[in-house]
Formats: structure tokens, sequence, C-alpha cells
């Protein structure tokens, strides 16, 4: 039985999967090399950062509310009926792959399925770069030549916004619509969910080494900026919107409702860190190679990157700080004017199904913002469905907090004051 066969997608799903033998094989080529740390050598560290999560409003049946849009052309005309082919844009190793790297299994069922071929590239690095790639054709109103791409937050904002992104046809996402997380279903760029899907969240937790912290626990960011037992070996992220919604929380502000003087107090706090030599430097990824060797002895980290080096490594620790922490997230949109929507709206919903959606999350090990799959995860391997860091808890998900959205002229004065600091 191959692996396409092994991911079956009819109703009521039965299980043919890989043994657990297969997946620690997939996992150990993930941690070595070319694998999960160097997912995303560049991650979301371009310095225009990634809008957090708004709001828990659920999702209504008929009206979605659209998200402001600066310009909207006329509908796209669809040749989903006659082309049966989708066009897909993501991250580097952002797929689930079979443990010989030769087969997307996931991808591979959702044709055998629908009878849909997919174009898989995966020729997103950076997010102010691919967009730089796509503005020009979407500002045209021409065919980017794909039919669904994986964004950050704050980009997708921004297409939204500009009107260059198509609203999604409900009917045509039953699992996406019926499956998705609570946490996840009404951010404030894109109320009710009416253009995107999230691919996955990303936590963004506090990181340590125990055998570098002799054996303390670090668990907020009033440490990290202040514990003279840590100077010169913390790290914090380049990121402005993880770095400033973490520090904001640590003073008692809601990221999701800050004002330009919070803002600032936030950047000061951190400037005097900085002055005094506690932080290391700011970072995108490249801080777990550090984080690993203990250079740095605690962080601001991405919790899927922690996951992974919890594989090799136990002394690395994660801690969800008591003033909570931030939450965004990569999404899936249809660009204006691709050829296959409806095949692209099959494509998110295909993820949406919890067997596929187990298997992504089991590779990524990222948030799985899709209900209904520990009982799959826990299949593929129990320590990763117990692993909140994946699938959040209600007290994690409690946790999370969302960076508000901003304004063009916000986002430009706060991402300047923010480069200021970090020296970009």
């Amino acid at each position: 039985m191959d692996q396409v066969d092994q991911i079956e997608q009819t109703e009521p799903y039965e299980p043919g999967r890989p043994s657990a033998a297969q997946w620690a094989a997939i996992r150990r080529t993930m941690t070595s090399g070319r694998g999960a740390l160097t997912r995303r050598s560049m991650l979301r560290a371009t310095g225009a950062g990634g809008l957090a999560l708004g709001g828990l409003a659920g999702l209504g049946g008929c009206g979605i509310p659209p998200a402001k849009r600066e310009g909207a052309g006329p509908a796209s005309t669809d040749h989903s009926a006659e082309e049966k082919r989708v066009v897909f844009s993501n991250w580097t190793e952002y797929m689930d792959v079979s443990d010989d790297e030769k087969h997307y299994p996931t991808l591979e069922a959702f044709t055998k399925r629908t009878g849909i071929t997919v174009k898989y590239t995966a020729d997103i690095n950076d997010n102010v770069e691919f967009f730089g790639k796509i503005q020009p054709q979407l500002a045209a109103r021409q065919d980017t030549g794909r039919d669904l791409i994986c964004v950050t937050d704050w980009l997708a904002a921004r297409i939204i916004r500009l009107g260059w992104a198509q609203k999604l046809d409900p009917s045509h996402l039953p699992h996406a619509f019926a499956n998705l997380s609570e946490p996840f279903r009404s951010p404030d760029w894109d109320p009710g969910r009416a253009y995107t899907y999230p691919w996955t969240g990303i936590p963004t937790v506090i990181a340590y080494n125990a055998r570098a912290t002799g054996g303390r626990t670090v668990d907020s960011v009033s440490q990290l900026l202040d514990d003279p037992k840590l100077k010169g070996r913390v790290a914090f992220l380049s990121e402005m919107r993880d770095t400033v919604g973490m520090t904001l929380l640590d003073l008692g502000k809601d990221p999701a409702a800050f004002t330009d003087d919070d803002f600032d107090a936030a950047l000061a706090r951190i400037q005097k860190a900085v002055d005094r030599r506690q932080i290391r430097r700011f970072t995108g990824n490249d801080y777990t190679a550090d984080l690993d060797k203990g250079d740095i002895a605690a962080c601001v980290a991405w919790a899927g990157d922690i996951v992974q080096l919890q594989n090799d490594n136990p002394d690395i620790k994660f801690a969800i700080p008591r003033a909570g922490y931030m939450l965004s997230s990569d999404n899936l949109l249809v660009p204006a004017e691709a050829r296959h929507k409806a095949n692209a709206e099959q494509l998110i919903d295909h993820y949406y199904r919890p067997p596929i959606a187990a298997r992504l999350a089991a590779y990524i090990n990222y948030v799985c913002p899709v209900d209904g799959v520990r009982a799959e995860l826990s299949r593929i391997d129990k320590s990763m469905a117990d692993n909140t860091l994946i699938l959040p808890d209600a007290a994690m998900a409690a946790a999370s907090h969302a960076f508000r959205s901003l304004s063009a002229k916000e986002e430009t004065a706060y991402e300047q004051k923010f480069a200021q600091l970090i020296g970009a």
C-alpha cells in the first residue's frame, strides 16, 4: 500500500497509517541537515511582521461581512470545471513529505480523491520578497499564475485591503467551515474568514536552555529584560509584533488595544535592556542553533522551532508567561484573477479534514487550526497530540493574545521605530 492509499479520503476515515517507525524516520530527517529548523530561514523576520489573530466571534452562515477594501475589480472567470488543476505556492518545508522525500502524500491523496492535479511550489521564503514578486500582476488585475498562496496575516490583510483577494464560497468549504478552531475564526483583518483560512498557527513563547540557566525556569519577559544572571545571553525576535507584543503583555497592556504611548513605553523598556547589553541580539529563527548550544540561555521564540529542538535536546524548555503569549498565523488565500478558484477552495477544504490536518501538523509542528485532530494525531505520535504547542489545551488557548491591525500610517511609524531599536 502506498502512502496515498494510506490517507484515504472517503468518509468515514479508516486507518492505513504509516508506522511509528516511519514517522520517527521522517522526524529524524526533518531535524537533521535541511529539516524543520531551517524550514523558513527568514521565518517572518522580514521587517513587516505578522498580525496576530483577533477576536473569537463565530462564523456566520450567510452574509459574512467583508473586510475593508481599498479597491476591487470584477469577479474573475473561473476555469475550474474544464481545467482540473490548481497551482499552490507555499513556504519552503511547509508540507508533509514521504520518508524518501519524493512525494507529498496529502497532496497526492487530494488528487486521487478529486481528480484535481496540484502544481505545488515551495517558492515563498520571505513575505516582503514574495509580495514584490506578485504585486505587479495583482495591481494590473492580471493572473499571478497561482491559484492559492500561503502568507502571514499582515500580508494577507494588506492584499485583502487592496482588493486583490477573491472572496471564498462557503459552500465549497464544508469541512473548513465546520472544523476551524475557535481562536482562528474571526481575525479583525478578515471578519468571519471571508477571504482566508489559516494554514497553521504560530505561537510566540519563551524558550530557555535549562543547562545554560543552571536549572532555573525562565517564564517572563521581565526575567529576559532584567535578570542579571541572563545578561548577554538573551535574544528577542526581529519580528516587531512578536517582540513588542510580548513586552506589552508584560507591561499589563493588551496588544489588541494599545495606544501610541503604550507602544513607545514597550520600546523604551526594551531599549534599556539593549543599552545594558542584557540582550545579545535580535534574530529571525536563526536563534535555534545558539539556544541549542546554550550560547543563548533564554529567548522569545516561535513554538514550532522549540518542538523540533526538543526532539534532540531535553534541556530545551518553553514557558507561557502568566501575562500570556502572542499568536499569529499563516493563511491560505486565492489571489485576484486566479483561474481555478473553486479547485483552490476544494484544496483548502481538504486540509480541514482531521486525518489530513493531523498529518500536516505531525510534519510542521505548529499549532493546528483544525478541531477534531487529537485522535488522529495520537495515532501518529501521542507525544505530539499531548503537546500544547501543537494542540493547545483550554488554558493555553485562553492565554493567547492578538496584535491589533495597524493602519498604513501606524505600520510605517511603528516599523521605523522598531527598526531603529534593533539596528536593522
